[in-house]
């Protein structure tokens, strides 16, 4: 998997950051571009040993100093990157929930792969004293709670195996639920998306076209709407190719008139660390401009610089 696409800086210790970045803090007003040249270069271990360097050589938490330091778009980036990244989906998950912001908490929860889901609710529970099964039976209902319960509940397959016979039924399956019914069988939507790896839902999608002449995506849309459309169709972008999918999601944040920041920074921060090389990639492909042409025309400031420092070139 791919990593940091900023360079390193040269080797230094996690007291010595902690040091500059005391140095930082002090005086009048921060030096926030000293604390975004730092941190936006050091990966998530690092990051945690200067955490623990800070409190250690200064008794306060750094995430409190960076939120009394800093502001805005700025403030809530560098606090969603100080984590490493299953508190960081963790805390997404829980903030979103509560917030009722559905839409992001799909997004996160539908992405990722079952073992970026085991990690992430044990860092759910150890955050927050609950399950994340509980908090979705809490705050969300219907089919997308059907469909987020069990996402982050089935046991799925990682490898790249799969079984045709069984991609073709689900393929024939899927199409009695949807396309061929007056009406939606919304359950067999849940059973197949959330049960079965992302191989073998890829396999479903071809043997789809293949059969119907249409597109499992297209069926998707024209049988299901809102969140629980989203999450569908998140799962099955995310099984063909996870880049192509966030290339997506970040052109459409900035389109049009105004920008939408929080879904900005929230796709940039989350693939820095796993594959925001690809998302670069594809991005240049569909769209005709860098990733970081277009962040650097809908952005300002300090929050551009730590977007495009993450980001590179």
């Amino acid at each position: 998997m791919a990593t940091l696409t900023t360079p390193q800086p040269p080797t230094t210790s996690p007291r010595d950051d902690a040091i500059l970045l005391h140095k930082a803090f002090k005086g009048f007003g921060c030096d926030t571009p000293a604390v975004i040249n730092l941190l936006a270069h050091r990966d998530s271990t690092q990051r945690a040993l200067i955490a623990r360097e800070y409190k250690a050589m200064y008794s306060e938490d750094l995430s409190k100093r960076l939120s009394s330091e800093l502001s805005g778009n700025t403030k809530k980036a560098l606090l969603l990157w100080l984590p490493d990244p299953a508190t960081r989906d963790a805390t997404i998950v829980r903030q979103s929930l509560a917030a009722s912001d559905l839409r992001a908490a799909t997004e996160v929860i539908c992405s990722r792969t079952p073992s970026q889901i085991a990690l992430f609710k044990q860092a759910y529970h150890t955050l927050f004293r609950t399950q994340l099964e509980r908090d979705i039976g809490l705050y969300t209902s219907g089919d997308l709670g059907n469909l987020l319960g069990a996402f982050v509940t089935a046991r799925r397959h990682e490898g790249f195996e799969f079984d045709m016979l069984a991609a073709e039924n689900d393929a024939k399956t899927l199409f009695r639920a949807g396309e061929k019914r007056l009406g939606t069988d919304e359950a067999k939507f849940v059973e197949i998306f959330a049960g079965r790896s992302r191989a073998h839902l890829n396999a479903v999608s071809a043997a789809y076209q293949n059969m119907y002449g249409n597109t499992l995506r297209k069926a998707v849309k024209k049988e299901t709407s809102g969140n629980f459309e989203h999450g569908l169709k998140t799962i099955l972008e995310c099984a063909d190719h996870p880049g192509r999918y966030f290339a997506r999601i970040l052109h459409k944040a900035m389109k049009g008139m105004g920008t939408d920041d929080g879904t900005l920074l929230r796709v940039v921060v989350t693939r820095a660390e796993i594959d925001l090389v690809y998302v670069k990639m594809e991005y240049q492909n569909k769209y005709g401009k860098s990733l970081s042409e277009a962040v650097k025309s809908e952005t300002s400031g300090n929050f551009r610089a730590f977007l495009l420092a993450l980001i590179g070139h």
